[in-house]
């Protein structure tokens, strides 16, 4: 099976679905690995350090799987799942047309991170496992992914579920722009506050602005001519800071 894009390498195949990690993440490796060196001046900093950060992106593909799976359900397959440094991508081959069904595989990824929490907040009340901090810190990294792609700011999770609600009510195209508006107020005030805290947030913020943007006339052409030909790939695309 050909790659989906220039540079990214195939993992495996996980629940029917091809798994890619982007070359670049080599580079996100190194910087962790420097950095936990940099910190502790151990092997043992290094190891945990690469560690946690594989268990994180672990979670970020089980939160691309969950969108994968509930899609399947839909009826709409997934062409790949790619890893990326700044998070997951899932290429859907569209997306179902009925709006409690976006909303199922909107809420799906945020679902998974919340559920592996879950399990983790359990695990270390019961057996008060800590392996070094790294349990608790997964179960916030998990956490914060859940909360941060619920944000409303379309086409991120939160968005798209905040354009399946009001398209029960105003129609997918007015639902569609409402939630384009939207997400761009968040993305200018991810962008401000990405000039004094977080330079990332500026690249989520792009992303937020443009493909809103094309995921607006997309809907408006779709709407206009029907459902023909190959279905337009969604992308479902998970960032965490």
């Amino acid at each position: 099976m050909m790659q989906p894009m220039r540079g990214a390498w195939r993992l495996g195949r996980v629940a029917g679905v091809d798994a890619y990690v982007h070359w670049t993440f080599g580079l996100l490796m190194a910087w962790a690995a420097f950095s936990a060196w940099q910190g502790a001046g151990t092997g043992l900093a290094v190891v945990l350090g690469l560690g946690f950060l594989a268990a994180v992106f672990g979670s970020v593909l089980l939160h691309e799987l969950g969108h994968a799976v509930m899609a399947r359900r839909w009826g709409v397959r997934t062409r790949h799942i790619l890893l990326t440094p700044l998070g997951g991508i899932a290429s859907l081959e569209g997306m179902p047309k009925a709006p409690r069904a976006e909303l199922a595989v909107a809420l799906a990824g945020p679902a998974v991170n919340l559920a592996i929490a879950a399990v983790l907040a359990l695990v270390t009340n019961v057996t008060g496992l800590a392996l070094f901090g790294l349990v608790d810190g997964l179960m916030w990294a998990n956490l914060s992914l859940a909360l941060f792609n619920l944000i409303p700011a379309f086409p991120m999770d939160g968005g798209r579920a905040l354009r399946a609600l009001l398209a029960q009510r105003i129609g997918a195209q007015a639902a569609t722009r409402l939630a384009v508006r939207l997400g761009r107020v968040v993305a200018v005030v991810m962008a401000v506050l990405g000039l004094f805290f977080n330079p990332m947030l500026i690249l989520i913020a792009a992303f937020v602005w443009f493909a809103g943007a094309a995921e607006a006339r997309a809907t408006s052409t779709h709407d206009a001519v029907g459902w023909r030909g190959e279905p337009r790939v969604i992308v479902f695309a998970r960032r965490f800071r």
